[in-house]
């Protein structure tokens, strides 16, 4: 297992990896994503959130999951385009992904170690959000049901804004 985030690769939805080192000196926000959850809605908070803050150092990554009740059916490249069509969504997103179970995406395996939940590591549902600091530090892992604008003062604060 990497003993730390910019060690880690993901693949994007047409099957490139990107390194996590790309985002060496950024504040990260990982999200495990569905386009058929109740909390899709989630969508727009968290790409206004990548608007207002990407200058300042903020990226969001969108990792689409089905594990959960199968939110998420789409094909990669369909839910992409959903994703952009219906929400907006301009961050970026990566391949499905497992969050749980042995082919989890070491992303997730690395954050769920590094930040276990309230009853245990497991990932529960759809839109988790883990928030990793400039130096690629775990900072704070957020459940499902956390809207993107209660993160804004952490963000704020690990950007170094006011």
């Amino acid at each position: 297992m990497a003993k730390e985030f910019y060690e880690l690769s993901a693949s994007t939805p047409q099957g490139r990896a990107v390194s996590m080192a790309g985002y060496r000196g950024k504040v990260v926000l990982v999200v495990n994503t569905a386009t058929q959850c109740g909390l899709t809605p989630q969508f727009a908070g968290l790409e206004r959130l990548h608007q207002q803050y990407k200058d300042a150092g903020l990226v969001v990554l969108g990792f689409p999951c089905n594990q959960f009740g199968a939110q998420e059916p789409l094909s990669n490249e369909e839910m992409e385009q959903t994703c952009l069509i219906n929400h907006g969504v301009t961050f970026p997103l990566f391949g499905k992904s497992e969050v749980n179970g042995p082919v989890t995406n070491p992303v997730f395996r690395f954050l769920k170690k590094k930040l276990g939940g309230f009853f245990g590591s497991r990932i529960k549902w759809n839109f988790t959000k883990f928030l990793i600091d400039r130096e690629g530090r775990p900072v704070r892992r957020y459940s499902p049901v956390t809207k993107p604008e209660a993160m804004e003062g952490e963000i704020r604060r690990l950007l170094g804004q006011r």
